[in-house]
């Protein structure tokens, strides 16, 4: 949307226009509707240049905390940031009670339709149901029925997407039962509105929802079949390339539950145990991120990685429960809205108090004939939502195009489905400057509660979903469209409650051992990538600085030095015959062909942070979200490219954040297996810069080699401390001295090594044997060949070399890799996946695997 565009401006807005025809939210006719009346007044008292000045913050706290939404095709991918537009929809008092009355009431029908089904399955004995809409389904898991759920309850979380005609009635378009998305982005929608217009929230009195979040964990902690004081909860995501990842890690972080993929779980003795570094630890309670079809490949898609195989039996065990339960998919069909009137009085002696869009399932002749006749005035979707077909307006296809599609729709009716063509409702978005109407839809959701006489309790709020432009009349984010934060009014004082509030008694623990391996293989690489970056960062600096400042190779005779440390860093390009320095060095900063290049490194360090964004703090996230604008072409310069002094600044503001990051890491993570874990890579990838860097420049010295030492402490930071002890005094055995051997110094080789040694030496250890890991003992090998040489002996010059040197620097160049492959053998192996009899291909985590798109 517009509204988004970084560099829009909000000028002075005219008064909202409604658009002629339909229903609007804000405003009729007459003027603004009176439930909004007093938002437009804050926004008056505001101004337009302050709310300006607000909504540009409030973007850039969106792209700082990465809310992002993957829009498949879209070339940010994973980058996306969120799209949250600055106007919220308004729920006055009596509407809300009335939503919340018929949500209310259709989340007990469908709990009662759910145990049916998965039970006697009266309902479809005696033809309330059509079998058709049952058996084929592929959300109807047959090796579910008859399973036990905790309490009798399927929907622990639950969504409904609403609409409201031109006649002012909302109308439920469709239900989401087996993982509904959105929950944690209406929380972040919310958090940054309240940032935002904090005054104009206050004086509309809307209702917050952390209470509803608190209900939600209350009835997860019910549902443990042990453990129930303290169960131990974990959020089942596809992974980091599913759509609306962020919201998994960040309901993640909110709920304290953790967050794994399929590949951390392990069924053993029909239990579920999380795979963490000190062994396995049984799992409770599984909120799954995950369709019913990708959860257990055993008794479901043997071509999932994605789910836990054996994980049905586990639950048929009683060993496990699951948010919500396996086989509530089947209810996603749109068709059997068709049929919930008549089921609403059948089971529960009421009248369907919301209703639902107008539907008619061409699997019955009768229907098929009234959705012929009225081709013009229905949207025709597919009957079971596991075929992802896009819905079809008949009115809009070419004459050839209809006759082939109602020639497929009489030969195929059971597939399809028909819907009246709702006319939605409009609701103001900021767009270019000025408030703009848009077509929208509400999603709520209701969380099972065991102290409720109604067994649920409503959001009060939603995820509002608002179309990209004013001709368009499907509602997607992955067609473009934005969101709102919702406010449902209060009549009175709203109920001020927070997460934090929490009187719940725990037990003291400092243990936190509950890292799975594959976090702690992110968080290794996140480490060696953050460090391999800053490290080619200093070296292209002292490059480009001495560039920048004298003119040519003769002036510089240090910087072919350099230029050979850098190419010894891995996979980075070589030098090309003729090119000028200043070419190769923007070869090596932009070139994202090269994996070794700056731009690749900091990708892949900005892809790790977002893997394990559920592992650092919110700074660290920030501080190397940063990264995320760093240009990938010289072309973002303009035609010409950057100049010298734009390349000196790129890397500057680059060494700063990953200095940043660095600093966090130390400050902010508590000494836990994920924090080691960080530390090993950084320290592991440090060493390997120092040697590369005193490989390239000292082990060969020139007939100039003051301005090669001097460098060389610039590069490793350490000019400052070498100036301090020994004056103008450039001698070499000094610089390795303090590069090499002083543990006192941050930067050199041997205190690396020794951080390296205790990282290793608190590492989760076996509870039998005796002796030293092969890991320590690697090493303690590469600390000793340190400590055990000589400042003036490496330093020492035989025939134009150092052979001392080289021989130190080959000899822990050596054990270093020989360190990284025992540590990942011993901790990281298993994260391999097997193979599955059924398909060599696996399923990727996409959206595939989570249907619930929004």
């Amino acid at each position: 949307m517009s509204s988004l565009n970084p560099e829009s401006r909000i000028s002075n807005p005219p008064a909202y226009q409604p658009p002629p025809a339909g229903y609007d939210e804000a405003a009729d006719a007459a003027g603004p509707r009176p439930h909004w009346q007093r938002f437009f007044h804050a926004l008056d008292d505001l101004g337009p240049a302050e709310l300006g000045r607000r909504w540009r913050d409030a973007q850039h706290l969106i792209r700082e905390n990465g809310v992002t939404y993957n829009v498949y095709g879209d070339p940010r991918g994973i980058a996306r940031p969120w799209q949250l537009d600055p106007i919220p929809l308004l729920i006055p008092p009596a509407e809300a009670a009335h939503l919340e009355a018929g949500l209310l009431q259709r989340g007990r029908l469908l709990e009662r339709v759910l145990a049916d089904l998965y039970g006697p399955q009266r309902l479809l004995r005696d033809g309330l149901i059509p079998p058709e809409l049952v058996y084929p389904n592929p959300g109807f898991l047959r090796p579910c029925h008859g399973i036990k759920v905790p309490g009798g309850r399927f929907l622990h979380l639950y969504a409904a997407n609403l609409g409201r005609g031109a006649d002012g009635h909302w109308r439920v378009i469709g239900d989401r039962t087996q993982a509904p998305s959105g929950a944690g982005y209406a929380l972040e929608n919310r958090i940054v509105m309240t940032r935002t217009l904090p005054e104009a929230f206050r004086d509309c009195r809307a209702h917050r929802l952390a209470l509803f979040f608190q209900t939600f964990r209350d009835t997860l902690r019910s549902i443990a079949p042990r453990n129930r004081d303290n169960p131990r909860v974990v959020l089942l995501t596809p992974g980091p390339f599913n759509e609306t990842y962020f919201e998994h890690a960040y309901l993640a972080r909110y709920l304290g539950y953790t967050l794994v993929e399929g590949g951390d779980l392990t069924v053993r003795d029909n239990r579920v145990f999380l795979k963490v570094l000190g062994g396995l630890q049984q799992v409770d309670v599984i909120f799954r991120r995950l369709d019913d079809d990708f959860c257990d490949p055993l008794e479901q898609r043997p071509d999932s990685f994605l789910g836990v195989p054996g994980l049905t039996h586990a639950v048929r065990s009683g060993n496990v429960a699951i948010a919500n339960a396996l086989g509530t998919g089947v209810l996603e069909t749109p068709a059997l809205l068709a049929y919930l009137p008549r089921l609403c009085r059948e089971l529960l002696g009421e009248e369907l108090r919301l209703e639902s869009v107008p539907t008619w399932w061409c699997g019955d002749p009768e229907a098929l004939r009234y959705v012929l006749d009225h081709l013009d005035a229905v949207v025709v979707k597919p009957a079971f939502a596991a075929n992802r077909l896009e819905p079809v307006f008949p009115s809009d296809l070419a004459a050839a195009d209809r006759a082939a599609f109602v020639t497929r729709l009489k030969a195929q009716p059971r597939d399809f489905v028909a819907q009246g063509r709702l006319d939605l409702s409009t609701a103001p978005v900021l767009a270019g400057g000025a408030l703009a109407p848009r077509k929208m839809v509400l999603r709520a959701y209701l969380a099972a509660d065991t102290e409720s006489r109604s067994g649920f309790t409503v959001m009060p709020g939603g995820l509002t979903r608002v179309s990209a432009a004013p001709d368009t009349i499907v509602v997607s984010m992955q067609r473009g469209g934005g969101s709102k934060d919702t406010w449902v009014l209060a009549a009175g004082a709203a109920i001020d409650f927070s997460m934090l509030n929490s009187g719940a008694r725990v037990e003291l623990t400092r243990a936190g051992g509950d890292l799975p391996s594959r976090a702690a293989d992110n968080l290794f690489w996140l480490g060696r990538y953050a460090e391999r970056a800053e490290g080619t960062t200093r070296l292209l600096r002292g490059i480009a600085v001495r560039l920048a400042e004298r003119s040519g190779l003769a002036e510089t005779p240090e910087v072919p030095a350099l230029f050979h440390a850098l190419s010894l860093r891995a996979d980075l390009p070589a030098a090309v015959a003729r090119e000028s320095p200043e070419a190769h060095v923007l070869r090596v900063v932009f070139d994202a062909t090269h994996a070794g290049s700056l731009v690749s490194t900091v990708r892949a360090v900005c892809r790790l942070a977002g893997v394990v964004r559920d592992r650092i703090s919110i700074d660290m996230w920030r501080a190397l979200n940063g990264l995320a604008d760093f240009p990938a072409d010289p072309a973002y310069y303009g035609e010409d490219g950057p100049t010298p002094a734009d390349v000196l600044d790129l890397l500057n503001r680059t060494v700063l954040t990953l200095a940043a990051f660095g600093g966090l890491a130390v400050e902010s993570m508590t000494r836990g297996e994920g924090w080691r874990f960080l530390d090993l890579g950084r320290r592991l990838e440090r060493s390997l810069h120092m040697i590369s860097l005193l490989n390239g420049t000292m082990t060969h010295p020139s007939v100039q080699d003051g301005p090669v030492l001097d460098a060389v402490l610039e590069v490793a930071d350490s000019g400052m401390t070498y100036r301090r002890r020994y004056l103008g005094s450039l001698r070499a055995e000094a610089v390795l001295d303090l590069l090499v051997f002083d543990e006192s110094n941050p930067r050199s080789l041997g205190s690396q090594l020794v951080a390296l040694e205790d990282d290793v030496n608190h590492l989760p250890r076996p509870t039998r044997g005796a002796g030293r890991s092969p890991e320590q003992r690697f090493a303690l090998a590469a600390l000793s060949s340190v400590r055990m040489a000589e400042p003036e002996k490496l330093a020492a010059v035989v025939e134009g070399t150092r052979p001392e040197l080289k021989t130190v620097l080959d000899i822990v160049g050596n054990w270093l890799p020989i360190l990284s492959d025992a540590i990942t053998l011993q901790f990281l192996t298993h994260l391999q996946p097997s193979r599955h009899l059924a398909s060599p291909e696996p399923v990727r985590q996409t959206g595939a695997a989570s249907g619930d798109r929004l």
